[in-house]
């Protein structure tokens, strides 16, 4: 793989992993939960943001704030 796909790829990960750190930080979660979201880009040239491993009362607070609340002002 030519190093200027392998940086363009490594940018786009390292955007979206930062993107997720800030959303992270801002739902209050602490710095050892989102320091774990990391940029990775494999051999092949496949960009991916590696979450780690979360505890399951992170994931429900993650779950809760991607839920959308039900619609109260329009019935049915």
């Amino acid at each position: 793989m030519e190093m200027h796909i392998w940086k363009d790829r490594r940018a786009r990960a390292v955007a979206s992993a930062d993107g997720l750190q800030t959303a992270l930080a801002g739902l209050g979660l602490p710095e050892q939960v989102w320091r774990a979201v990391r940029p990775v880009v494999t051999a092949s040239g496949n960009a991916f943001v590696d979450l780690g491993m979360l505890r399951p009362e992170t994931v429900d607070q993650i779950t809760a704030a991607l839920t959308p609340e039900p619609d109260t002002h329009h019935p049915g």
